[in-house]
């Protein structure tokens, strides 16, 4: 009797190829320190980011801002103003008018009026074409963190350490025509997504999406969980938002419903203290949810706090 020669074994159908797996968002980026400088390219897909262990200035630079394609503007620790002509080597306006570090700046859309931010709580204004110092607002509570232009640049932002950020009308920088005081420790870091609608980087790690005049806190954008938020970016078409933490790690956040959003100048009656609303995939909900139990929050004050505001808040002036 002939041995039957042993089968192999079928050969198993190769798996269907899959997909490749299409992202919301690039992945988050891991550096070996806290960036503390992060910018979108306008048009290619490129982020730089500065870190704190670099040695790029022999003076201690806290922001850079530029104006047009040969001016740019630096703000310092000490709290001089520098605006340079790349075309001459040199700058053409030098001023010291604020007695701490210059925080944030921001300049209309004519380059002519160069807006700075101060850790003694004012706003500086400067005039770039005439090259001179212009006016200081009156300090606020806290240092000021950030400043924005919004509503087409008849309102100007600025965020405070003491997590209230503050309104100013274009033609009356000498004091604050409003104030929100959000549920926050502080407002490090602030970047317009629309004209009405700025994201809010904290202490307590979530980015906060907030609307201006009506003034809302809409919801959490995301979070670096436990760690403070060091700076945000916008991407030029406002669908893509970067965001770096003392965890050392850039992540990004899609903002593009918040192009979409309407706020009702009606407030709707909300728990008070209730969580935050997640406006992206990755939002993990409401900070207070993962912190509350960490420290103990003041109560606001009456008429203020997440998505409350002064009293005359949602009316816009103009």
């Amino acid at each position: 009797m002939e041995e039957e020669e042993p089968q192999e074994p079928p050969e198993s159908p190769e798996p269907a190829a899959r997909e490749p797996r299409v992202r919301e968002t690039p992945e988050d980026i891991c550096l070996e320190a806290t960036a503390n400088a992060i910018a979108l390219h306008p048009v290619r897909p490129l982020l730089a980011a500065g870190d704190v262990d670099g040695d790029v200035y022999l003076s201690a630079l806290n922001c850079v801002l530029p104006i047009d394609t040969h001016i740019f503007a630096t703000g310092d620790d000490g709290g001089a103003v520098k605006v340079w002509d790349l075309r001459r080597g040199s700058a053409i306006l030098e001023a010291r008018q604020q007695e701490e570090y210059i925080s944030a700046m921001a300049v209309d859309g004519n380059g002519k009026i160069l807006l700075t931010a101060s850790g003694d709580g004012t706003l500086g204004v400067f005039n770039v074409k005439r090259r001179r110092f212009e006016l200081l607002s009156e300090p606020q509570n806290g240092d000021l963190t950030s400043v924005v232009l919004m509503k087409r640049g008849r309102k100007v932002a600025c965020g405070s350490s003491e997590g209230t950020i503050y309104l100013f009308n274009w033609d009356g920088f000498g004091a604050a025509s409003d104030r929100f005081a959000l549920r926050a420790e502080t407002v490090d870091c602030m970047v317009p997504i629309t004209d009405s609608i700025v994201c809010v980087g904290s202490l307590d790690g979530v980015i906060r999406a907030v609307n201006v005049l009506p003034n809302r806190v809409l919801g959490c954008v995301g979070q670096h969980l436990g760690e403070p938020i060091e700076q945000l970016a916008v991407a030029a078409d406002g669908n893509l938002l970067a965001s770096s933490g003392h965890d050392q790690k850039v992540k990004f956040w899609d903002v593009s419903a918040l192009g979409s959003m309407v706020v009702d100048v009606y407030r709707r009656k909300k728990k008070k203290g209730g969580p935050l609303r997640a406006l992206s995939s990755k939002a993990l909900g409401s900070g207070e949810d993962f912190f509350a139990d960490l420290r103990d929050e003041a109560e606001p004050e009456e008429g203020a706090g997440e998505g409350g505001d002064t009293s005359d808040s949602d009316s816009d002036s103009d």
